[in-house]
């Protein structure tokens, strides 16, 4: 876990995003559901191209399992998303829901003792912060390159038009720099 995921465990005790598991205890087979609503602080996917907008709900409805090295969470975090298509600059809009899988080790185990800080995530004050994991999750799940048709034809290079729109006629006469003059001397032999 990196240590920006430890501090803001630290810094956001009552983000619906922070889990406390006090209450499950370090009983291993202990387990207790835990659903709610958080809303995204920061894109949760691909800033600028695609993801979970700031200020978006996200649904989250997990299961907190206790283990020996510490609390398994299992579940799905669901959310809008928004972006636009790489090829026309159209605005998308979709759903995304994610699995998200995560081990939080206890401070001084085994698991702690054992791994480097960014491999596993950790408790803080026995809570878990359940926004990196999702972000990670969504990043993964969300197309790198957004489409809002399989078949968009993107835009016309000399106007920037939608070629959608523009037509199957749509045509920019463009010469070659090469040659320019020699297409003005045959435009003048014509003019005579």
């Amino acid at each position: 876990m990196s240590a920006n995921r430890k501090s803001s465990a630290r810094q956001a005790h009552n983000s619906p995003w922070v889990i406390d598991t006090r209450e499950l205890g370090r009983r291993p087979g202990s387990s207790r559901p835990v659903r709610r609503t958080a809303t995204a602080n920061y894109v949760l996917g691909l800033e600028g191209v695609i993801g979970v907008p700031v200020g978006a709900e996200v649904e989250l409805d997990v299961l907190l399992e206790s283990v020996v090295e510490g609390v398994l969470v299992t579940g799905t975090a669901s959310g809008p998303l928004a972006g636009e298509c790489s090829r026309c600059l159209d605005p998308l809009t979709d759903e995304v829901s994610v699995h998200v899988t995560e081990l939080f080790a206890y401070p001084g185990g085994a698991t702690d003792e054992t791994t480097d800080e960014d491999e596993v995530s950790r408790l803080v004050d026995d809570r878990l912060d359940l926004e990196p994991v999702v972000r990670d999750a969504v990043v993964l799940a969300v197309p790198h390159v957004p489409l809002c048709a399989e078949d968009c034809p993107g835009l016309c290079p000399g106007c920037g038009g939608k070629w959608a729109d523009l037509g199957p006629d749509h045509r920019h006469e463009t010469i070659d720099p090469r040659w320019a003059a020699l297409q003005g001397r045959f435009q003048q032999d014509q003019g005579h």
